[in-house]
């Protein structure tokens, strides 16, 4: 119940986390954001000189060339002196959306009566906003508009066409609704027209520039994208979206792909902005307004560059804020912008980001939710770090060697409360289950069961199940004699016997078992309870083969004693201990078995009952360990030889009987695999009743193995029995011996 109950609730948060994922709130968005400037903090583009320049009219340039707004003419003469210089294209990254205050005929209904004929002069003098627009007709200039959400204004100019491939990008791109755009006159007179829009985040930073915006249902470029379009001569954009040819999107209306300008390509988000790869403020890239003016500029940097004028200085707004800049004027980005096209420097958030991003987490969150009830919180720990580890090295080497964006952020805070919410419920219900398991099976399971319970308490199912098993018995055989021999001295045969189940136990804990009981020199285990274990049948028969070592261990020990020991006067102790060992796999009752005052944790059943008669078996045929037919199939690698088949009182079944002669190494010699297929011939021969064939075998296997020498006996005994009480037909085989 606990285990179902840590993942419900671990569960509930992966949900809970994938819901927020989808719905993807603000929040989400923001810390998206800050990794994505993080990595840019830590790997910025680096600055290439390319022919982009800024005109800045900062501060130093009012000062000098006086304050804002300057008379169209000086406008005028500034891009005149920069076409002279060879600029290639200059974009206006201003709005002159009202007429020149300072144009003669304006000024003039501000002057107080005139003479007549000063009032025809000055009325006769050219318009600024005139001379402006005569300035730039047929010069490569791109003046600027901005879209409002309040509506209003009129529609811009649009001086170039679209082609579109795949959906429909008007779909995906952000409309407005309003305008505030250049004077006609002036805007007529340009060679191109672009918007002005720069969207801040939230934060106020400038992570992505729109190169299309859509005014009513009419698509538009920026300022950035008309100032490419134009200086290549180009005269139509096209439009790459979801549905194209090349364009992965299962189907799906993902977006805008790209923008191709002229012979150059912009890869841009699904709304047709491009992702701005800071730079931070370059004082290269910019020249201060009034250097143009008194012709102290560098000519080598206008000549055949692009040039944006726009302004810097403090009093006029256009400052923002970028991944790696608190306060940069609006005009450098844009430049940055058209810098990042003519390099194809291009930060790209791939449409399917988003979908491996949630494939991570939930990847992640399910492995956090089957991992911690089964490797608990250190491991799930350590798994976890590794894995956020890997998540954030990957998201860095694909920001730095191929400029991706993936967010690791987000799923890793699920994930994170995933595992403290799992481990924190984890934690309080297995305190008190560790204690229990721990009191509970103290003295009849080895340490590194009560271990592996205690790490997982659903391990242990209390009260009583039907499971498939194996069991072993073991007992010191001439235990009667052995205790007469001390009988004066009884401390001494219960020394013999707690050292010899000492041993016994050790042996069957190391290979996993479970001590069931001591029943004086008789010892009980059984395997696979209550921890699964699917090699039980193997792990019994090699703590067989251990106890026969350990047996052998204890016995070189008493001999070494025996001298100083005397059990009585003159008689010094002479023992040597065999002992028998059972074994059989079956179906079994395990549990806490006996009375509501009183119980143990055993078992019961037809395959427990025949592993002790088995026991008793291994001294009838001579040999130290015997198991049964169904524990042989999982051992057959072993040095297994059959002995007999038995029949078991009371049941119609047979059972074939085994002995163990040694593990795989020897179950794999070429000489022991010779004598098991001898001594299989041996036996189908006697029970063939051909008696001098039999004979024939036993007297060649009794030179392989001498401790199956005993075994050997009792066929010749049993083979001369026969041979004076034939039973009719020759080829009859013999019955089963009857197992009581």
């Amino acid at each position: 119940m606990s285990r179902w109950l840590n993942r419900g609730v671990a569960i509930l948060v992966l949900v809970l986390g994938l819901g927020l994922r989808i719905a993807n709130p603000s929040i989400i968005g923001d810390l998206q954001a800050s990794f994505f400037d993080f990595l840019q903090e830590l790997k910025p583009r680096q600055y290439v000189p390319v022919p982009v320049r800024v005109v800045d009219i900062d501060d130093a340039s009012l000062e000098r060339l006086g304050q804002w707004p300057w008379p169209r003419t000086m406008i005028a003469e500034l891009i005149d002196r920069l076409n002279k210089a060879g600029a290639a294209v200059v974009g206006l990254d201003i709005i002159l959306a009202e007429p020149d205050r300072t144009s003669p005929a304006r000024v003039l209904q501000h002057l107080p009566q005139m003479p007549p004929d000063v009032t025809s002069w000055i009325s006769g003098l050219r318009d600024n906003d005139q001379i402006l627009a005569d300035t730039i007709r047929g010069t490569p200039v791109v003046t600027g508009f901005a879209l409002t959400t309040r509506g209003g204004g009129r529609a811009p100019a649009l001086r170039a066409g679209w082609a579109t491939l795949g959906d429909d990008p008007a779909g995906f791109v952000p409309g407005y609704g309003g305008a505030v755009t250049t004077l006609p006159e002036i805007e007529a007179a340009a060679a191109g027209n672009g918007s002005l829009n720069l969207v801040s985040d939230k934060d106020q930073i400038v992570r992505r520039v729109p190169l299309i915006v859509r005014y009513q249902n009419t698509l538009y470029p920026s300022l950035t994208a008309e100032a490419l379009r134009v200086v290549q001569g180009a005269s139509t954009y096209i439009v790459k979206a979801s549905g194209a040819s090349g364009v992965t999107a299962f189907g799906q209306r993902t977006g805008i792909v790209s923008i191709k300008i002229g012979n150059f390509n912009a890869e841009t988000d699904a709304s047709g902005a491009l992702w701005l790869y800071d730079t931070g403020h370059v004082p290269q890239r910019s020249i201060p307004a009034w250097q143009v003016m008194d012709g102290s500029a560098p000519a080598s940097d206008l000549r055949g560059a692009i040039v944006l004028i726009g302004s810097g200085a403090a009093g006029l707004g256009d400052i923002k804020a970028t991944p790696l800049s608190v306060s940069v004027p609006g005009t450098e980005v844009d430049a940055q912008v058209i810098e990042q096209v003519l390099l194809q420097n291009f930060l790209r958030r791939p449409d399917w980001a988003a979908g491996a991003e949630l494939f991570y987490l939930i990847i992640l969150g399910t492995s956090l939710i089957l991992g911690l009830p089964r490797f608990g919180a250190a491991r799930s720990a350590v798994f976890t770090a590794a894995v956020f580890a890997a998540v954030f090295a990957s998201s860095w080497y694909a920001f730095a060697s191929f400029r991706l964006l993936f967010d690791p952020v987000y799923p890793s805070i699920v994930a994170l409360c995933i595992y403290l919410t799992a481990s924190l419920i984890n934690q309080l219900q297995t305190e008190g289950e560790k204690r229990r398991v721990r009191n509970a099976f103290s003295h009849y399971l080895p340490a590194t069961l009560i271990e592996e319970l205690v790490s997982d308490p659903s391990k242990l199912r209390l009260g009583g199940e039907n499971r498939y098993m194996t069991f072993l018995f073991t007992d010191i055989r001439g235990f009667t004699s052995i205790a007469e021999q001390c009988k004066s001295r009884p401390e001494a045969i219960t020394d013999i016997v707690n050292r010899f189940t000492t041993l016994m136990t050790e042996a069957i804990f190391q290979c996993g078992g479970t001590i069931d009981k001591y029943m004086g020199d008789c010892v009980m285990a059984f395997w696979n309870a209550p921890v699964n274990e699917e090699d039980h049948a193997r792990r019994s028969c090699e703590a067989a083969l251990a106890m026969r070592r350990a047996l052998q261990q204890l016995n070189d020990e008493l001999a070494a004693e025996s001298s100083a020991i005397y059990l009585a006067e003159g008689q010094k102790l002479n023992v040597r201990l065999d002992a028998g060992i059972g074994i059989n796999t079956g179906n079994c009752i395990v549990g806490n078995l006996g009375s509501e005052h009183h119980f143990n944790y055993s078992v019961i059943g037809d395959a427990v009952n025949l592993a002790s008669r088995l026991e008793v078996l291994s001294k009838n045929y001579g040999v130290p360990i015997v198991i049964g037919e169904e524990t042989e199939t999982y051992v057959q690698d072993f040095a297994t030889v059959e002995l007999d088949i038995v029949a078991v009182k009371g049941k119609q079944e047979q059972v074939r009987i085994f002995t163990i002669l040694g593990d795989r190494q020897l179950g794999s010699d070429p000489g022991f695999v010779a004598f098991r297929a001898q001594h299989a011939k041996m036996l189908a021969a006697y029970r063939a009743r051909d008696w001098p064939a039999a004979r024939a075998l036993i007297a060649l296997c009794r030179k392989s193995y001498a401790e199956l020498i005993p075994l050997y006996d009792l066929y010749l005994a049993r083979i001369a029995t026969q041979e004076g009480n034939p039973l009719g037909e020759s080829q009859q085989e013999l019955p089963a011996v009857a197992l009581s």
